[in-house]
């Protein structure tokens, strides 16, 4: 028999124990899934500011003359066209136009770029871009072990960041620096990345800066934020408030079994782009006619279904939660779910089997919670 895999720590393993975490298991990493409860962080990322660690995120450098060439063949948009400093969502697929998982690609250069994948994908995710590397002028280089990644989310976020020790030379300043854009800066001497991007439908920023820098910036965001309501918040919160927002959940939402445009997703891909790139013929092609679509339910009282639970009209199977909760902002039960086309018009009323007992459910809009502006 083979030995175990060790679990991985983040960096910030020890301050989070400091703080008392619970801790949970997330593809193969202990990271802190709560601190104090669920809803009191969940709340202050809606009213004031959390502070997440993200560090086990995958982080994939590629770099070389013909990168932007070379991100436009392996994934589904344009990022060649991005600006220096610029991010973009987008999509790694399989050849059958499946989603192998989503990532954030951040500019650092003329040639070189930052992918940003999901933990649980990060082995997949390099594997797929090397090989596809292989007809190019490109280097791709795992570099996650050498990243911590540190996000400060809420109405506050900014205002956080600002009076946090430490944070200089900001290549854009803060109250400029748009969504989905980023800064070049450094902290306490360390070069640092400021993202202005986040996964939980509030402002916010994600930084990116060397390991052994995560501890001291950790402490000094959290000294700043004190006044500004800031609290750690776990991986619970953090799924409640992306669940809010509508973002999909690679797992859940997500899979190499389901077509981008099944998913909401068909606008990442750009299909008028200059060339082949991976998927493109099969997403072409698209899903079978009466392939399921992802959508959003509401219901009422205090039960969601969770993923997993089948969705019903009458006494026929129509599809099945992919995400579900209650929702802390919004005081009732939200989910999101696969369901057969036909049944996908908002207004459509299903039924959630929990456990035995039929709740009932009506398609809406997503996302479920959009911040004011």
């Amino acid at each position: 028999m083979s030995d175990p895999v060790p679990e991985r720590t983040s960096p910030l393993h020890a301050v989070h124990t400091e703080l008392s975490a619970s801790f949970t298991d997330f593809a193969g990493w202990q990271m802190p899934v709560r601190y104090t409860s669920d809803l009191a962080e969940h709340a202050a990322v809606r009213s004031a500011a959390g502070i997440f660690d993200l560090s086990h995120m995958a982080e994939i450098l590629v770099y070389g003359t013909q990168a932007g060439e070379f991100l436009d063949f392996a994934l589904a948009g344009r990022l060649s066209a991005i600006d220096v400093l610029q991010a973009k969502y987008s999509l790694l697929l399989t050849e059958g136009g499946g989603m192998l998982d989503d990532v954030v690609v951040y500019r650092l250069g003329e040639t070189t770029f930052l992918v940003v994948a999901n933990a649980g994908n990060r082995e997949a995710a390099c594997e797929a871009l090397q090989s596809r590397a292989a007809t190019f002028d490109v280097t791709v280089d795992d570099q996650s072990d050498d990243y911590a990644l540190i996000a400060v989310q809420g109405p506050r976020s900014r205002a956080i960041l600002e009076a946090t020790t430490g944070i200089s030379e900001l290549s854009v300043p803060l109250d400029e620096l748009k969504y989905y854009r980023a800064a070049d800066a450094f902290f306490n001497g360390v070069p640092m990345v400021v993202a202005r991007t986040g996964y939980t439908g509030e402002d916010g920023f994600e930084l990116y800066l060397r390991t052994d820098a995560a501890v001291p910036l950790w402490r000094a965001l959290s000294e700043a934020g004190e006044a500004h309501g800031l609290v750690p918040a776990g991986l619970a919160s953090r799924d409640t408030l992306r669940l809010e927002a509508g973002m999909p959940l690679y797992g859940h939402e997500l899979s190499t079994e389901t077509f981008p445009v099944q998913a909401g997703l068909g606008r990442v891909v750009a299909l008028t782009k200059e060339g082949d790139f991976v998927g493109r013929s099969a997403v072409e092609a698209g899903p079978a006619a009466d392939a399921r679509v992802l959508v959003g339910l509401v219901s009422e009282g205090r039960r969601a279904g969770r993923a997993g639970y089948a969705l019903v009209s009458g006494d026929t199977e129509v599809g099945i939660v992919t995400s579900g909760a209650l929702s802390p902002t919004l005081g009732h039960p939200i989910m999101m779910a696969y369901v057969d086309p036909a049944l996908s018009e908002v207004g459509t009323e299903l039924a959630v089997d929990v456990r035995g007992t039929r709740i009932p459910a009506t398609v809406t809009t997503l996302p479920f919670y959009r911040r004011e502006k």
